[in-house]
């Protein structure tokens, strides 16, 4: 035992002794790990289950891992000014959640995954009518190459266009308004309530959902949905404590591992080979997302 602990310590030094970035990078990766395994066991679980079912018991489980830290708190996380803003973030959110489950139940994982990387380039448009931030014309053309990612994957006219890639693009849209949203209770609430009201108001409005498709399930399932649970919230922890470590612009270009996990898994699992068309289309929705990132980062430093 005494050995063990010896070991722990050590480990802990040796995360200590590493920069702030490289902290940040290795949970990043993480983070791309645990969510591309989440994608994956969704999209195994709904051979057998509604994909509203699914997203039920993630956040089921979600609020069970919170809860800890809730008790912790005394439930002072919980004061908020801001409760209808919270809960129109829960409604935006469960949308983008059951879009997206959906997705991965009836489309390649990989081009699921191309295609919510169009996320940033949605809130950049909302940023400017929603938030009335200013008109940047590098924004612009960044956004106007993102949507072309988003053509070459989708290929209108030439290809039929799919559910599952509707759901998905809807799904970045609401996932997109959800960030304006975060960024608009960011001004006044800690990170920890939003978290918490996030946990709370998805495992809320994921009830009836899930009712209306209820499918009954053994004890081997019901492993699955734990590990989902488990996957999912490990990835949103890691995700979280890289972005307190380092700025997102330096952790943004490892969020692509995302597509590659996925396509390893979606080619290991589930015999789907990504088509060219989705890998350079997934490359230019996500180097636009970023290059608007990055140039943001620079105009608040010059600005600051």
């Amino acid at each position: 035992m005494n050995t063990l602990h010896a070991r722990l310590r050590g480990y802990g030094t040796f995360w200590q002794t590493m920069t702030p970035a490289v902290r940040g990078i290795i949970l990043m990766c993480a983070s791309t790990v645990a969510f591309s395994i989440m994608h994956g066991l969704v999209r195994f679980v709904s051979e057998v289950l509604p994909p509203f079912q699914i997203a039920f018991f993630r956040n089921l489980f979600g609020i069970a891992f919170l809860l800890p830290l809730l008790i912790r708190s005394r439930f002072s996380m919980l004061r908020t000014n801001r409760l209808g803003l919270h809960a129109l973030r829960g409604v935006v959110n469960i949308a983008a959640m059951l879009m997206f489950f959906t997705a991965l139940s009836i489309s390649p994982i990989a081009k699921v995954t191309a295609l919510s990387f169009a996320a940033p380039i949605f809130m950049a448009v909302l940023a400017v009518l929603v938030l009335g931030e200013r008109f940047r014309i590098y924004r612009w053309l960044a956004i106007l190459s993102g949507f072309v990612g988003m053509l070459i994957i989708l290929r209108p006219g030439i290809i039929a266009i799919d559910l599952g890639a509707v759901l998905v693009t809807g799904s970045a849209v609401f996932w997109a308004v959800a960030m304006i949203l975060i960024k608009i209770l960011s001004r006044t609430e800690s990170s920890l309530t939003i978290v918490a009201y996030m946990g709370i108001f998805l495992g809320g409005f994921s009830i009836l959902p899930a009712l209306w498709v209820w499918q009954p399930f053994g004890l081997q399932t019901l492993g699955w949905l734990v590990m989902i649970g488990l996957f999912g919230t490990l990835a949103q922890m890691a995700l979280s404590q890289s972005l307190k470590e380092t700025d997102p612009t330096a952790l943004m270009p490892f969020d692509f591992l995302k597509l590659i996990w996925t396509a390893l898994i979606g080619a290991w699992f589930f015999a789907e080979i990504p088509d060219i068309y989705t890998l350079i289309g997934a490359g230019l929705i996500f180097a636009s997302g970023f290059f608007i990132a990055l140039r943001e980062r620079q105009s608040k430093v010059t600005v600051d």
